[in-house]
Formats: structure tokens, C-alpha cells, sequence
């Protein structure tokens, strides 16, 4: 059942981690491998166990375990196959225990000392180690304390729950946020590992973490880990499986990853000739050509993104909708918003506006249709910049939540007052969403509302124009009129001086209700997409429960 279904598991959102992750319940659960009645039960490794734990005792190597709580019957998640038992993480071990927990002296080279981060990916990396300590501390610690072959870490702080297989014959050390299981049969190491990985462990060594900020799992917690136990020959046979299998599950990763870096690349190619069109004939060519595609092009959220970032730049340089003769020219529209602004300027409602450097060919990215201009940003608007004024949250939170506290991406508080009380083009001044446009960077504000000094705020002398600027904004690359890397940042200037293309006002009304109404069919498309998604994500988890459920082998 779990092979016949592997690419079906896979393909659904959250895929290939759900697979491996029921791989291995289903693994502990003794459904993936049959069982053998010839097998040496568990219950005679376990007196094994005892029997190794007590020649380390007598050594003095280990002390003598305190006696571990009896494992009560509502502990058992699932009832066991036969020759199984069900046992604590100490029952198996000779000892569970951690890293120095006092500050180790530091040495340029000497013997590796590993923290987390040299853990992480699930297998111990030397070679990346940044810390060293002296040979001679590393000679004097305890037994317990030096990791050998055999032995399983495990991540106790922040990232924890992870196992990592000790295989290196190499010396090292490790800080005392990494545990170590030192299996008290050398052969137990590889199901060890793999039992910790599953969720029946992760849950409880969650459900027993201590902190808030910083969650630690305790040791007392990792000793008292209950975990299904099977006799030693199948484990053997269940990790060969496991492993089989979680091969499988990279190979199918692999092509689940480059099949979405050749769909991008579809994507690109195909959405690139229409934005390559420079007429409405050569676009509606174009559009035939692609629409034949649309089954196979728009199948994931991030295709219908491209999509309609495709339509907006289009609509941008005057090919979604037909031009109008008739309509008055943007070089008119221009000459009645600086009349405006000037009468604005007279009556001391603004300050007069610097003016901005003429627009050289170079910086005119595509030939412009008839009856169209090319404007810089703060010569079709009016900012608003000076009567923003930001609140801090502290002081917000000791204020009544009523009315809109806008900031770079939007609404992000609510305040007692308000600055505005018009429709307002807000545009984000700074933050990463200037690069990486994960949201809008202008959208309109109505009614009563505050904005901080994070975000522009935009009038305008026609409403069509507003809402017009705000969709050319948020069709093309801000990138040249953002400073910094760290912190990017647009400030008024760099604002203004964008090179807009402006269509004249009736025909902007045109364009903005032609990308209102192709939005709303991409709103449609993600809608029926999730809604696909959500049956396969079902059938997926139906699948998944089956199986854990079912008491046949996988």
C-alpha cells in the first residue's frame, strides 16, 4: 500500500515530509518489515541488557539506574506485534547524559568541540567545527562523556529532538545542550536513532520541554522516552527498510524540486513573450499561443502570481486595453494637476514642489502609444510625507484601539486618532518588501486612518489617477530607486523622481477596471487551486491514517 502510493503522497502540499514521517510510524509500529517467529524476542535482548548494564556498573562505569516508572497501559499509543515490548529510553541504555556543563578552555586546535549548529543536519560534521579543546581536557573527562561509535547525540535546546548516529572513530566533545544515548548493545544504535526521529518520541520530548523563549528537554525526560522495541534481527531488517525507502523519498524530492524549477522556467519563457509584445496584435498573437498552455502553466499558487504581475505590466505600457482617440491626452492631464498643485501651493495647503530633472530617452523603457506622456512620479502626485506621524508601540498600547495605524505593508495596529480622513495611495518606504514584493507595495487607504513615517502617503488631483499609480507602482522594479541592503529604503526623492508612463485619465479608467476584473479571475484560479490542494491533502492524510491504522503490512 505505502510504495503503490508513494507519488501521490508525495505530490500533495507538505508531501515528502509527511511521507517520511510515516515511514517511520509506520516503521516502530512493526508494519513496514514481517515478523519473524524464529527472531530472539526483545524480551530476552532486555535481560541481555541488564546483564551488559551490570558488568558496567561493576566496573564503575555507570551507576546503578534509579528504578524507572512501570510503562501503565494508557501509555501505549498502539498494541505491539508479538515478540515487541515496550520499553523507557534508560531500559535500553547504559547511560543518557549531556555535555560539560561547565565553560571547556578554548584551544586553536586540539580535539573538536561540537555545538548544535555542527549537528543540525543529523550527522555529525567535524570537519566544520569552529571550536577546539585542549587534548588534555578531553583525556580527563569521564567515560560518559567521550562520544564512540555506537552512540546516538541528540539536541536537547532551541533545535532539539534531532538524533544524530555517532560513527567516527575520531575524538571530540560536545556542549551540554547535545545529549548522548549510549546504547547498552552496540547493534541497538541504528534503531535508536531511527525510533527517536518519530513523532511518538518528538511528541513527548516536546510535551515534557521546559522554557518558553528557549524550549530544553530535560534529561529526566529523554531517560523516561517510551519506544516500541523489537527484537534485534528485525530491527536490522527495518532500518535496511527504512533506508530503502527514505531513498526513495529523496529521489522523489529531487523530482518534485526540479520539476518546479522547469515549470518556473515555463513560467518565465511563456509570460515572457507576452510581455516581449509590443503591440495589442502581436500581444493577442502571443496570448492565443500561451491560453493553449493555461491547464499546464497554472497549476501552483506561484504561476498565477506570475501571472498576474505579467497582467499588470502589461496594462502599463497600454496593451490590455484599446486606445481612444477621442480621449484627452496625458499632456492635458499634466498641465491641470500643476495648475492644481500651483493653486494648492497659492492657498498654503502644500509647499511648493521642487522641480524635477527632465526625462532622458535612456530612462524610457518602451515606446509609449499615442496620446500617453512620461511624467516623473512627483509630477503627477502630491506627497503627503509631512503629516505623518509615527507612534511607538509602547505608547500605542496604553491608547484606545479604534481607528487604522498604517506602516510600510499595510494596517499593522489600531490607534484612539486619526491624520487622514480621504482615500489616500500609501507606498511602503522601507523593509525587504521593496525587493522582494511578497506584498503590495501600494495600496490604497479609506477612511479615518493614522500612517507612521514607514509608508509614503500619496494625493492626487483625480481619483482615477490614484488608484491608476498604485497599480504602476506595484507593476514594475523598484529596485533602482531603493538604497541599502540591509535595511532597504525609498525615501521621497528617489519616490518622485520614478518615470511613470501615463495614459490620459478616461483611459486609465479602462485599464484599472480591465486589471480589477482579470484580478478577480486570478483570485478564482488560487481559490479553485487551494480548493484542489485541500482534496489532495485529504486524501493524503486519509492515506496516511489508513495505513498507520491498518494492521497489514505496508
Amino acid at each position: 500500500m505505502l510504495l503503490s502510493n508513494m507519488e501521490l503522497l508525495a505530490t500533495a502540499p507538505g508531501g515528502v515530509a509527511k511521507l517520511r514521517e510515516l515511514i517511520l510510524t509506520l516503521a516502530v509500529q512493526g508494519k513496514l518489515v514481517p515478523q519473524d517467529t524464529a527472531d530472539e524476542p526483545a524480551g530476552v535482548l532486555l535481560q541481555k541488557i541488564r546483564a551488559e548494564k551490570d558488568r558496567l556498573i561493576a566496573e564503575g562505569k555507570i551507576k546503578r539506574d534509579k528504578a524507572l516508572a512501570e510503562i501503565a497501559e494508557e501509555e501505549k499509543p498502539f498494541e505491539l506485534p508479538q515478540g515487541w515490548e515496550w520499553v523507557r529510553a534508560l531500559d535500553i541504555c547504559a547511560l543518557i547524559t549531556d555535555g560539560d556543563h561547565q565553560p571547556p578552555p578554548k584551544a586553536d586546535t586540539g580535539v573538536p568541540f561540537l555545538v548544535i549548529g555542527d549537528v543540525r543536519t543529523g550527522a555529525v560534521l567535524l570537519q566544520g567545527a569552529s571550536r577546539f579543546v585542549p587534548d588534555s581536557y578531553f583525556d580527563e573527562l569521564d567515560w560518559g562523556k567521550k562520544p564512540f561509535p555506537g552512540d546516538v547525540l541528540y539536541t536537547t535546546v532551541g533545535s532539539f529532538g534531532i538524533p544524530v548516529p555517532v560513527v567516527q572513530q575520531q575524538r571530540f566533545c560536545f556542549q551540554r545542550h547535545i545529549a548522548l544515548l549510549r546504547p547498552a548493545v552496540v547493534d541497538l544504535q541504528s534503531y535508536l536513532a531511527l525510533a527517536l526521529r518519530t513523532t511518538l518520541a518528538f511528541a513527548q520530548a516536546e510535551k515534557g520541554a521546559t522554557g518558553t523563549a528557549q524550549k530544553t528537554v530535560p534529561l529526566s525526560v529523554l531517560r523516561n522516552l517510551i519506544l516500541p522495541l523489537p527484537p534485534l534481527a528485525e530491527q536490522s531488517r527495518i532500518v535496511t527498510r527504512v533506508e530503502a525507502l527514505m531513498r526513495l523519498c529523496d529521489a522523489l524530492e529531487a523530482k518534485c524540486q526540479l520539476e518546479a524549477t522547469q515549470h518556473a522556467q515555463l513560467v518565465n519563457t511563456l509570460l515572457g513573450t507576452l510581455t516581449a509584445s509590443t503591440t495589442p496584435d502581436e500581444l493577442a498573437a502571443h496570448w492565443q499561443r500561451v491560453a493553449q498552455h493555461f491547464d499546464l502553466l497554472l497549476d501552483r499558487p506561484e504561476a498565477i502570481d506570475a501571472l498576474e504581475q505579467t497582467l499588470l505590466q502589461l496594462a502599463v505600457r497600454g496593451l490590455l486595453v484599446p486606445q481612444d482617440p477621442t480621449d484627452e491626452p496625458a499632456s492635458a492631464l499634466l498641465q491641470k494637476i500643476r495648475a492644481e498643485k500651483d493653486r494648492l501651493i497659492a492657498t498654503g495647503q502644500i509647499k511648493r514642489d521642487k522641480p524635477l530633472p527632465p526625462i532622458t530617452d535612456e530612462e524610457k523603457p518602451f515606446e509609449l502609444p499615442v496620446g500617453w506622456e512620461w511624467a516623473r512620479f512627483g509630477d503627477a502626485s502630491i506627497n503627503r510625507d509631512g503629516e505623518r506621524v509615527p507612534v511607538s508601540s509602547s505608547e500605542r498600547e496604553n491608547r484606545a484601539k479604534v481607528y487604522d495605524y498604517y506602516g510600510a505593508s499595510g494596517v499593522i495596529d489600531k490607534i484612539d486618532g486619526f491624520l487622514f480622513d480621504k482615500t489616500l495611495l500609501l507606498i511602503g518606504e522601507d523593509g525587504a518588501n521593496l525587493i522582494n514584493r511578497s506584498t503590495p507595495i501600494a495600496f490604497l487607504a479609506h477612511g479615518k486612518y493614522w500612517v507612521n513615517n514607514h509608508a509614503h502617503v500619496i494625493d492626487t488631483t483625480h481619483p482615477e489617477l490614484m488608484t491608476y499609480l498604485a497599480l504602476f507602482i506595484n507593476a514594475i522594479s523598484l529596485e533602482p530607486y531603493v538604497t541599502g541592503t540591509a535595511q532597504p529604503k525609498m525615501n521621497q526623492a528617489k519616490l518622485n523622481s520614478i518615470v511613470v508612463a501615463l495614459p490620459p485619465l478616461a483611459e486609465q479608467s479602462r485599464i484599472v477596471t480591465r486589471v480589477t476584473a482579470l484580478r478577480r479571475l486570478c483570485a478564482d484560479l488560487r481559490q479553485r487551486l487551494a480548493e484542489r490542494k485541500s482534496v489532495q491533502a485529504r486524501l493524503a492524510e486519509a492515506l496516511v491514517e489508513t495505513a498507520s491504522f491498518s494492521s497489514e503490512q505496508c
